[in-house]
């Protein structure tokens, strides 16, 4: 795992102290990762459920590592659709930036269920919609 750069401490005998931190762990880091990571809500558009016909929002963007994603890169796509799901991004990070550093911090796991469901309570029951809502 990559390393931050050090952060030094002094111990109370004066003594400098020499503390690596996992760079996934760095506050820097995870600032510049919540800072891009709304900007990614352009990989989705804006749907209605044929059956209950409430929108939500699904990916249509593959993945980094999905076969396709070289030639999607190729081309560029934008929709004004998807300036809401941002706006709601960057909300949500701003007001629950500390929660997202401390279960980070703490490496939970299932990191997304315990901020959307236990930190945020953002997350109600699953309906029956094709994909989860966003």
């Amino acid at each position: 795992m990559p390393l931050s750069p050090p952060i030094f401490c002094v111990s109370s005998s004066i003594q400098q102290l020499l503390k690596m931190v996992p760079l996934a762990q760095s506050e820097a880091f995870l600032i510049d990762l919540l800072d891009k990571v709304c900007v990614r809500m352009n990989d989705y558009q804006l749907e209605d459920d044929p059956v209950t016909k409430q929108k939500y929002f699904r990916r249509y963007a593959p993945r980094k590592g999905d076969k396709i994603y070289k030639e999607y890169k190729k081309f560029f796509f934008y929709s004004d659709a998807y300036r809401p799901l941002k706006f709601a991004c960057e909300a949500i990070i701003e007001k629950y930036e500390d929660e997202i550093f401390e279960l980070i911090a703490q490496e939970a796991h299932h990191l997304a269920d315990m901020l959307c469901s236990e930190k945020s309570d953002l997350c109600g029951t699953p309906t029956n919609s094709p994909e989860p809502e966003v």
